[in-house]
């Protein structure tokens, strides 16, 4: 996995966290802060990891189409881009671009099913439309690395096997930020195995230090990890509701 990481277009565009957190001029006259950016990523990964549950597809697929919502919107914006529409649009190229293809019409009719809020429908046509400008926003490039290929060897090493579904949620919350954008999935990975030690109260400081992997780094996204769980309590649906409103209708 490594060696393709490293030559990987993937790897290349990994960013800094100051040019993630970039609010678009167009959403900056909606009133969209950097707050409400995250807010509404956010509640599109929400959204995009609800439809994957009706359409019945692995969580591969639901990791791979966050990544591409949030690179989109490292490169356009949101008024130009509804995440209404896009984050439905990124799963259905998900699903192709990870080979568990779901079919556009099954996408309209669940949306149809989960929200009753207009706003949220579209039609196939729209998806369609959508996936071809998500497509050139990401300059075509598909291939998206996760931690899962290497987690459960690495749970395994680490004598952390009864932590199995800890280290696995943790790295499934991990889509609800950008870390994916910023860090190698490995040390993303390797994050997670350290907060379930902290958490389990497991002393894995050898295991860590035999791997030779850059601890500050590592314990940098853990922290990250960890003060995200603290302000997602604060996180009300009125909050949501606010950010998403300044979107209002689609242009």
């Amino acid at each position: 996995m490594a060696t393709n990481f490293w030559t990987s277009t993937h790897y290349k565009e990994l960013m800094d966290q100051e040019e993630v957190d970039v609010v678009h001029n167009l959403d900056k006259q909606r009133g969209i802060t950097l707050e409400d950016f995250k807010l509404i990523k956010l509640h599109m990964t929400n959204y995009i990891a609800r439809l994957a549950q009706n359409v019945k597809v692995r969580q591969r697929v639901v990791a791979t189409a966050v990544t591409y919502m949030r690179r989109v919107y490292t490169r356009r914006s949101m008024t130009e881009y509804d995440p209404r529409l896009l984050a439905p649009s990124c799963l259905y190229l998900a699903s192709k671009s990870e080979e568990s293809t779901v079919q556009a019409r099954l996408l309209v009719f669940y949306i149809k099913k989960i929200y009753s809020d207009e706003k949220y429908r579209c039609d196939i046509k729209e998806i369609l439309e959508m996936e071809m400008k998500i497509l050139e926003a990401l300059n075509y490039y598909l291939i998206v690395f996760h931690p899962y290929h290497a987690l459960p060897q690495l749970v395994h090493d680490a004598g952390m096997s009864d932590a199995t579904q800890l280290t696995w949620g943790l790295v499934n919350d991990t889509y609800k930020m950008d870390l994916i954008l910023i860090h190698p999935p490995h040390l993303i990975g390797l994050a997670c195995i350290y907060v379930a030690s902290v958490l389990k109260e497991k002393d894995n400081t050898a295991w860590f230090e035999d791997l030779q992997a850059d601890m500050n780094v590592v314990k940098n996204i853990a922290m990250e990890i960890l003060d995200f769980y603290d302000t997602h309590k604060m996180i009300t649906d009125e909050r949501v509701n606010a950010a998403m409103h300044k979107l209002t209708t689609r242009i």
